[in-house]
């Protein structure tokens, strides 16, 4: 086995991210008709795009829910770039859940938030670790962020297990490149002149060429990250995105999938709503601003995103709003091509195999 391994035949459920949302998991699952422990009285399956923790409330609950599910054979997931994360004991914005040194950076934004049992932690990175980087079958294909051939006949060759220790080695390959340009220490004169945080969304930065060279390496070199996290490059325009201010942006890697598979995949932080304002800011504009919300996309129209935007709900608390009418957690039904909502809520889904490329 591979870190690309096969889907069950059959219908499945395909659940979008879910960042520590614990209550709309469990209704969401009702709403489709599984049990608590993953089973459905017609044999349907559940898959997972991954990014199950950081930033929400219950993130411990989350992971030890579709943990049982993976250890028992009810359900099947690929990584996150957010597993990822903890895997490599990479402590990033939201996950001071799991790392001690992110809580009183997190509590402003994400509090109150349940913390992981220090006795369950071993059990749980095991889990994940064994988790595969890409799902297929003839017919449809699940990965968090990116479907890419080249990086995919990459990862092919990696056996199961090797996500992190594959994952390292290209890092370690994209910092030696970064070392041969000097990022580092023009990353640190970049630093000197700007006087506050990249994490301080109230204060944009100018764009900083070293800072954007560092982030375009890791994106260039690492196959696990452009699977994961996407396809990347320059933007002049820095944008707040993550918890931090950017110099890269996405790119919409379907507009060149050229293959019959379906694909599914979550990480891109859709909206329901047109009219909401976009989690992700110019980001999602360039990626779905002209895409209908409950529509398919790329080259063939076989692409969909089944991320919407329950990650963003922390911030829809914050301000005051109603929460579960911004953002929601969705699955897509296959092969129905159905999606069913937390709310309890469907939606046939549309253009399904037909062209809609967008231009920058």
């Amino acid at each position: 086995m591979s870190l690309v391994q096969p889907l069950p035949p059959g219908a499945l459920d395909i659940v979008g991210d879910i960042h520590g949302e614990y209550a709309a998991l469990v209704q969401l699952l009702g709403h489709l008709g599984y049990d608590l422990q993953g089973n459905h009285p017609e044999g349907r399956r559940l898959v997972f795009v991954g990014d199950f923790c950081d930033r929400g409330p219950d993130s411990p609950s989350v992971l030890a829910l579709v943990g049982a599910m993976l250890a028992s054979g009810t359900a099947h997931a690929v990584l996150g770039n957010h597993e990822i994360n903890l895997l490599r004991e990479d402590a990033k914005d939201g996950s001071g859940w799991f790392f001690d040194s992110r809580i009183d950076s997190d509590q402003p934004k994400y509090a109150p938030f349940a913390r992981m049992p220090a006795e369950q932690t071993p059990a749980m990175l095991e889990r994940l670790g064994q988790l595969p980087i890409a799902l297929e079958r003839e017919d449809l294909r699940i990965v968090h962020a990116a479907w890419r051939p080249e990086q995919i006949a990459m990862i092919r060759q990696l056996p199961s297990g090797s996500a992190r220790a594959a994952y390292d080695h290209f890092e370690t390959i994209a910092e030696e490149q970064s070392v041969a340009q000097c990022v580092a220490e023009r990353m640190r004169q970049e630093e000197l002149s700007w006087p506050y945080s990249l994490e301080d969304y109230r204060h944009e930065p100018p764009f900083l060429q070293a800072h954007s060279e560092n982030e375009l390496n890791k994106a260039m070199v690492n196959p696990l990250k452009v699977l994961t996290a996407g396809v990347e490059r320059e933007c002049r325009n820095p944008f707040y995105a993550g918890g931090k201010w950017r110099f890269v942006e996405r790119v919409g890697w379907w507009n060149e999938y050229e293959e019959a598979p379906a694909v599914i995949v979550g990480h891109y932080w859709r909206r329901l709503r047109p009219a909401d304002a976009p989690a992700h800011g110019s980001q999602f504009e360039n990626l779905f601003g002209g895409t209908p919300p409950l529509s398919w996309h790329g080259l063939r129209g076989n692409v969909f995103c089944v991320d919407y935007s329950v990650g963003a709900r922390w911030l829809d608390r914050l301000r005051g709003d109603n929460p579960v009418q911004r953002s929601k957690l969705a699955a897509m039904r296959w092969p129905e091509r159905v999606l069913v909502f937390d709310d309890g809520t469907q939606a046939i889904s549309e253009n399904f195999e037909h062209s809609v490329v967008l231009r920058d």
